[in-house]
């Protein structure tokens, strides 16, 4: 368990998210220590979010908490906020968050868009109105640490009651395939291919489209395989279509859509 000093408020949150349906929860604790150095130990309880993805939920269990900060611990003084969390999609980004992403037009390495942008703003801008030092510390997840225990509980009941509204419009649809989703399994070498979409996601600030696919293409060394993709391209759940894509693994995008196979007239 990590030592704990005077002055400091100490938030420790976490995400979680279940499948079938997707749905996700949060938690979070607030932890400091008094005059005579006992801990002094607040849990503040959110409903979940319908469609929520463990990222999602590890990001916006940072915002809430901070959000929530000063109303939670009225009358308790502190010098500084140190955010505790098992995530470090959350403690590795947020300097990139803050500094890098927004000059790059929320970009990542080889144009590859930045997903949860308006949750991070959200973040950053917390950050900013509470006007003291807040720093973001990783912890091993399911350790002994009781208080990250705790909050890991606390995000899978939050999970049970997720009443909230997706925090991103995501249309699903039932895949065909068998596998799982794997970033990065399907090669990506400028090839046509025959995909079905799978998922959709407009991501607004960047203004292109987050596709999960699988592969349809049977002659494809890549057959059933299930992958994501961004597009300008407009195209439908369900559906199956043969794409051109780009030859840039770290940034996979359709670049153009051929035809659609559904959209064949019978022979």
């Amino acid at each position: 368990m990590k030592t704990l000093r005077k002055n400091i408020l100490y938030i420790y949150t976490d995400g979680s998210s279940f499948s079938g349906p997707r749905k996700g929860g949060i938690g979070v604790r607030y932890v400091i220590l008094d005059s005579w150095e006992e801990e002094i130990v607040l849990d503040k309880e959110f409903f979940g979010y319908q469609q929520g993805s463990n990222n999602q939920m590890e990001l916006k269990a940072c915002v809430l908490a901070l959000e929530n900060c000063l109303d939670t611990m009225q009358g308790v003084a502190f010098d500084s906020i140190e955010v505790r969390s098992d995530s470090k999609y959350v403690t590795d980004n947020v300097s990139n968050a803050k500094y890098v992403w927004p000059k790059t037009k929320w970009l990542g390495k080889d144009g590859k868009p930045i997903l949860n942008v308006e949750i991070w703003k959200d973040l950053c801008r917390e950050i900013q109105r509470l006007r003291v030092r807040i720093d973001f510390q990783w912890v091993k997840g399911h350790s002994k640490d009781e208080h990250n225990k705790a909050v890991d509980k606390a995000a899978k009941t939050s999970a049970k009651s997720a009443i909230n509204n997706p925090l991103s419009f995501v249309i699903v649809r039932r895949k065909k395939t068998k596998q799982k989703t794997k970033i990065g399994s399907v090669a990506i070498t400028g090839q046509q291919v025959c995909i079905r979409i799978v998922t959709s996601e407009y991501l607004r600030i960047q203004k292109v489209v987050k596709y999960r696919y699988e592969v349809v293409s049977k002659d494809n060394i890549d057959f059933e395989k299930i992958d994501i993709a961004y597009s300008n391209h407009f195209m439908r759940d369900a559906h199956s279509y043969l794409v051109q894509f780009n030859d840039i693994p770290g940034n996979p995008r359709i670049l153009d859509v051929i035809e659609e196979i559904d959209a064949k007239p019978k022979t």
